[in-house]
């Protein structure tokens, strides 16, 4: 599972061919050994759990980088190549 970003100690991943376990564009994230999936287009939490602070930084990053997140998904759901998004400062 690529690393799409990196920030405030968060891992944002995104699966190749991953369009059949949610059923929707959504990213994994990891923050130490707590794991969640979040919705693309609302930000949504679908699955798993991290820290409320750290949530608030996820859900920030998706409405600030949602274009980008559609083009990468785009790209994985049919196994081509993403690319890395920039972080939140």
């Amino acid at each position: 599972m690529p690393v799409i970003s990196m920030f405030y100690g968060l891992l944002i991943s995104m699966y190749y061919l991953d369009d059949k376990q949610h059923n929707l564009p959504h990213i994994h994230v990891k923050y130490n050994d707590d794991e969640a999936v979040f919705s693309i287009p609302d930000g949504d939490l679908i699955a798993g759990s991290i820290p409320n602070n750290k949530m608030k930084l996820v859900k920030a990053w998706i409405e600030l980088r949602q274009e980008d997140l559609m083009t990468d998904w785009s790209l994985a759901i049919i196994g081509e190549p993403i690319f890395k998004i920039d972080p939140l400062r």
